[in-house]
């Protein structure tokens, strides 16, 4: 009978890097939403990202639910992460 001793090993797991980012996709989608629909889409985001408010969000082309597939504090660090990467000084 065959034993296999795994213990002292260390096995590497890779995952593919996620090649298209969730919430840049969203965050683009939901503002081209807002804008064709004639809002604000700064105001309108800012409003729904401190509320949670989803009803500051266009249900136009689906843009409601796709803001809500991701919390909030995704959407956030995706701004910040980008904000701060084109402003580096």
């Amino acid at each position: 009978m065959m034993t296999h001793d795994f213990s002292d090993k260390t096995v590497m797991f890779k995952v593919q890097a996620e090649e298209v980012n969730e919430a840049r996709d969203i965050l683009l989608t939901v503002y081209e939403a807002l804008r064709e629909k004639g809002y604000n889409p700064i105001n309108q985001l800012v409003g729904y990202l401190i509320s949670g408010d989803p009803a500051y969000i266009t249900g136009y082309n689906n843009a409601r639910s796709m803001i809500r597939r991701l919390e909030r504090d995704e959407l956030l660090e995706e701004l910040v992460k980008f904000y701060l990467e084109h402003n580096k000084k």
